[in-house]
């Protein structure tokens, strides 16, 4: 076995993500001399980024207070005006802002891509000497004998499917750190080993989440009004007893960001989310906008939806957790970044001062404290009840009781209910005889589309001879159990294509698992009832190449 090299680092920080860049700049804020490296999976920063997005600048503000005159992307497009529209099959009820609470108010923030802001930021950060590393993928937790985090190693490179050496074999790297921050986002493979390994989910909820499945159009300019924000719910999710929503967002250039966001708790097997977002495109109320355009862009990432009960500890031996690693996202705000982006500056400040004290590898309970007394517990304790109370009680009435619970709580301090418990999603998908499959209509082409011409728009592309990095525990579960009992909804639930169940006409069926299609949502991973399907890094650069995303 090739003996790996090592490096040291005083922080090395695992994500190039809004979260892991805020870091990185705070760090080098507080004292230039400290040695700091990013690992970022994707072939460059914002590759794999995908966000919907509009973005409060509060954290951005704090971080870099002249980012709108520094030629920051995300500064083109201020929201101008913001609807909300509930859904029937062929209408729409437009809902008034006044009856929410003010913070939902879209007032003062700005819509663009994240992926380029977050490009921007990878450059404020490099001007300060933080070193990135796009393209290598940290695939091990590296632990001292006293079992602190001592850093992590990334990817073997040319490893062949059958796990021989290639003839460009090159082995890993070890980065050794005095802290190590994980910003891996929603459901990272690193994060799950860390939170298990220390037990930071003992005094929590398990997290929740959604998948959200995007697209780019540029449409006629006639139709497009630069900074208008509109979300949507109700149908068509409606129909199967689901929930979620659906957002489009005018950004810049007669361009669209739209998308769709299907809760994954949802009970019924059949549940297609993809072809849930295909059908809510063709709504009268979306056709309208999207008619005579043409779709550039398509990607998926599973959403953190917990909130803050759903939040671990967030410190231990030798790291940290932030951003969507601990899931600081707002569900009814649709908004993660600037609380990602605020909990790495936290993060940033307490290393900085453990290590300018002497300190290495141990835990920095300040770090947690400080997130526990910032603006993101203020603002997430607002909404902690809005995501489970629709999840119990539906779209309709359980947006009126989260509405009901966010102003008792802004005016009064206190809510409808004591903060609520949330259930695994793995958990809650139902056997197939209980449901009749549910009919799609077939893609036309011009509004709605397939999942592999979608996937091609991603500019997904894995190295093929290389190990499944969607590992089975159990190779029989998928045939005996999910496709015997529950229809097989992992062909369905993967917005990719990835899984594919052969051989059924011919009396032997198994699960064909296509890795080279994935778009790193980690929905899999999620909502797999077995939890038999466990999601690691694949070889470096692999994955999306989102544009503008």
């Amino acid at each position: 076995m090739s003996e790996r090299e090592s490096m040291p680092y005083d922080v090395v920080i695992v994500g190039g993500g809004p979260a892991g860049l805020a870091a990185s700049i705070r760090l080098k804020q507080v004292n230039p001399e400290l040695s700091v490296c990013i690992l970022e999976k994707g072939s460059e920063v914002g590759a794999h980024i995908l966000s919907g997005a509009v973005v409060d600048p509060k954290a951005l503000d704090e971080l870099l207070p002249d980012w709108r005159d520094q030629g920051c992307p995300m500064a083109e497009t201020p929201v101008t005006d913001n609807w909300h529209w509930v859904l029937t099959r062929g209408k729409k009820v437009s809902i008034p802002h006044w009856p929410m609470p003010p913070f939902m108010s879209n007032d003062g923030n700005y819509t663009g891509s994240l992926g380029n802001l977050c490009r921007w930021l990878a450059g404020k950060a490099e001007e300060l000497g933080v070193e990135i590393f796009p393209g290598f993928p940290a695939s091990e937790v590296l632990f001292n004998e006293d079992g602190s985090v001592k850093g992590v190693a990334t990817q073997d490179m040319g490893v062949a499917r059958d796990g021989s050496h290639k003839a460009d074999y090159q082995p890993g790297m070890e980065l050794h750190a005095k802290y190590t921050l994980f910003a891996e986002g929603a459901r990272g493979h690193l994060t799950k080993q860390v939170k298990a390994r220390f037990d930071l989910e003992a005094d929590c909820e398990p997290q929740v989440y959604g998948i959200g499945i995007k697209e780019l159009w540029d449409i006629d300019p006639a139709k497009h009004v630069q900074g208008r924000v509109i979300h949507t719910q109700g149908w068509p999710l409606s129909e199967s007893d689901s929930w979620g929503g659906g957002f489009l967002y005018h950004q810049a250039n007669n361009q669209v960001a739209l998308g769709f966001v299907t809760a994954l708790d949802y009970k019924n097997p059949y549940v297609y989310p993809f072809e849930e977002f295909q059908r809510w495109k063709q709504h009268p109320a979306i056709r309208e906008i999207l008619e005579g355009g043409r779709r550039v862009s398509y990607g998926a990432r599973a959403i953190n939806e917990g909130g803050w009960q759903s939040v671990p500890k967030l410190d231990f031996p030798g790291g940290a957790l932030i951003g969507c690693s601990a899931g600081f996202v707002n569900v009814p705000r649709i908004k993660g970044s600037h609380t990602a982006m605020k909990s790495g500056m936290l993060a940033a400040e307490a290393a900085a001062a453990a290590i300018a004290s002497g300190r290495e590898h141990d835990s920095m309970s300040e770090y947690d404290a400080a997130v526990r007394d910032s603006w993101i517990a203020t603002e997430l304790k607002l909404v902690q009840n809005a995501e489970p109370l629709v999840a119990k009680w539906g779209g309709d009435l359980g947006t009126i009781l989260a509405g009901a619970d966010m102003w008792l709580r802004t005016l009064f301090g206190f809510g409808i209910a004591k903060p609520m418990k949330h259930h695994r999603d793995c958990e809650a998908i139902q056997r197939a005889d209980l449901y009749k499959p549910i009919d799609y209509p077939k893609p036309d082409g011009v509004i709605s589309f397939d999942r592999l011409s979608s996937v091609f728009l991603s500019n997904t592309n894995h190295e093929e001879d290389q190990p499944c990095h969607l590992q089975l525990k159990d190779p029989s579960i998928p045939v005996e159990v999910n496709l015997k009992h529950y229809a097989g909804p992992e062909a369905r639930y993967c917005p990719a294509g990835v899984y594919e169940f052969v051989g059924a006409e011919e009396g032997e069926p198994r699960l064909q698992i296509n890795a080279q299609n994935c778009v790193h949502c980690k929905t899999c991973d999620i909502k797999d009832m077995t939890q038999n399907i466990n999601w690691v890094t694949p070889e470096g650069g692999g994955g999306p190449n989102y544009p503008n995303m």
